[in-house]
């Protein structure tokens, strides 16, 4: 299962992003951080976007069905696993500089509720 690390990956502020009341925050140094929000942040752009299926939420989904239902029980908890999103986002900063983020879904919708 491949789970997004929530972090700058590449770029001029390398580091691991927070959520904030008013933005998203990159730590990339000793008490150095970086505001992503409307007045740091020129324009985003959505790289990659990927769905993948929770490995471990589809055993214990199976293994609670398959319990309770038998065989057809196993296999519709299976298929109900939850989803995990990943997206990787170009930054581009008003100062010219830029950075790669690696989110996952909910940190996406902050960020792009802050940037816009």
């Amino acid at each position: 299962m491949t789970v997004a690390r929530n972090a700058a990956i590449s770029g001029d502020y390398k580091g691991v992003l927070t959520i904030g009341f008013t933005c998203v925050k990159i730590h990339y140094g000793f008490f150095k951080t970086m505001r992503l929000n409307r007045d740091t942040v020129e324009r985003l752009e959505t790289v990659t976007g990927e769905q993948q299926k929770s490995a471990m939420s589809a055993f214990t989904r199976g293994a609670v069905g398959g319990f309770l239902l038998g065989p057809a029980g196993m296999i519709a908890g299976s298929l109900s696993a939850k989803t995990n999103s990943i997206y990787r986002v170009a930054v581009y900063f008003r100062d010219g500089k830029r950075s790669l983020l690696e989110v996952d879904g909910n940190l996406y919708s902050t960020l792009m509720r802050f940037c816009f």
